[in-house]
């Protein structure tokens, strides 16, 4: 096996990812009910020279008096002078952000973790298949695909949210359709003058047309549930475990592997993880209590 395809892809290295750096927010985007995008920048202007990050990896958020938690960036990794996160209230540490103003700061550790393996998707079809807040870590992955746009094949988004309300990034499918990504949505219950889909994830890949796939490549953020389903279905169709990749973010909380709330299997997701290909992670998907 080729090891460079065994695991995702790694930023290079940066000074200090294990010291706090201090963090201010710039803005805050309200996305949908209990969901927003906080726009932070780093405060020390040698760190935030010095910093880049990979889509698909996440940074450690501090508030002092709450915690930590593991966020996924969400922005673009072509302008890190600007870290976006898009972040779901969940918890302590969450309901913290979410009381925060702009200009508040915080404290920032990272990046961490694996990446997207762009590499292995030059000059093949990509589909990109999102669940609910499933989509914010695949966001920097669609700037970066859009950038380097001739570089790849056909672009497929295929996401699915609870009801049409609570769909993200609204305001910017336009502008990814124009450059060249083709987005199917679902949703699990209609709302008054929704016309699209109904139904489960699955099945947008189930009626996908013009779908190749020895030429595809797959990478999916969602509930373990649908990211199961989905691969199944993919194989189904034609394609093998190692063609796919998915982000099996969980209850990450020290970023180092120690603590131990996110071992999956063997695995120690903020450290091995999160971005994994699929035959590697999938035969602990089924265990319970992992």
């Amino acid at each position: 096996m080729n090891s460079s395809c065994a695991t995702g892809e790694t930023s290079n290295a940066q000074p200090n990812p294990w010291v706090p750096q201090t963090a201010r927010i710039r803005e805050i985007t309200p996305e949908v009910d209990n969901v927003a995008t906080y726009h932070l920048t780093l405060v020390d202007p040698a760190a935030a020279n010095a910093y880049h990050f990979q889509p698909g990896q996440f940074n450690m958020l501090y508030v002092p008096g709450a915690g930590e938690s593991a966020i996924s960036m969400s922005g673009d990794p072509d302008s890190p002078e600007t870290l976006a996160h898009t972040i779901r209230l969940a918890g302590n540490v969450t309901k913290s952000i979410s009381e925060m103003k702009v200009g508040d700061t915080l404290g920032l550790r990272g990046p961490f973790g694996t990446s997207w393996p762009l590499e292995a998707c030059k000059g093949r079809d990509v589909i990109l298949v999102a669940g609910g807040i499933g989509l914010p870590p695949l966001r920097p992955l669609i700037y970066r695909l859009l950038a380097e746009r001739q570089q790849y094949g056909r672009l497929h988004l295929l996401y699915g949210a609870r009801s049409p309300d609570m769909r993200l990034y609204t305001a910017e499918r336009s502008l990814w359709s124009e450059r060249g990504l083709e987005l199917k949505e679902t949703v699990d219950r209609s709302n008054p003058g929704w016309l699209g889909n109904v139904g489960v994830v699955p099945l947008l890949l189930e009626r996908l047309e013009s779908f190749e796939p020895k030429q595809t490549t797959m990478m999916i953020c969602g509930p373990e549930l649908m990211m199961r389903f989905t691969a199944r279905t993919a194989m189904q169709r034609g394609m093998t475990a190692e063609q796919i990749w998915v982000s099996t973010e969980r209850n990450m909380q020290c970023a180092v592997g120690l603590c131990g709330h996110c071992q999956l299997g063997p695995e120690f997701i903020c450290k091995d993880g999160p971005i994994f290909r699929y035959d590697q992670i999938s035969p602990y998907f089924k265990v319970e209590g992992l």
